[in-house]
């Protein structure tokens, strides 16, 4: 088992994945996200109806220590009233690429904003 995490995040429009996959890596937060281009069908159930959207996914590549500094990021940008942001393991992999993934993540720092301490990573 390593450190790595995929998250994967739905979005409603092509521009807003993109958006959220180039803040996610110029924070350093993601190594790598993919943007899967065509939209995907979705079939969920929300306010006690049964709903159908198109969809883009991201699948990001971070790690565990991210995740909390992640999701509070893609929370604050993201159009969903609740975003979709899931968390799986990396069990193993190539060495080479786990080591690119580290070293391209940043290390997680608090912060004060607002009043109130958030987790923030240094560039």
């Amino acid at each position: 088992m390593t450190d790595k995490v995929v998250v994967l995040i739905t979005c409603g429009t092509r521009r807003e994945a993109e958006r959220i996959a180039s803040r996610l890596v110029e924070r350093r937060l993601a190594a790598c996200v993919n943007v899967l281009e065509t939209p995907m069908r979705s079939t969920y159930r929300w306010k006690g109806r049964v709903e159908t959207a198109a969809e883009y996914l991201l699948l990001v590549k971070s790690a565990r220590k991210l995740l909390s500094v992640l999701r509070a990021e893609v929370e604050r940008f993201h159009s969903y009233e609740v975003p979709e942001v899931i968390a799986l393991p990396i069990v193993g992999g190539s060495a080479a690429y786990l080591r690119w993934l580290g070293e391209c993540l940043g290390p997680v720092r608090k912060m004060r904003h607002r009043g109130t301490e958030t987790q923030r990573t240094k560039k």
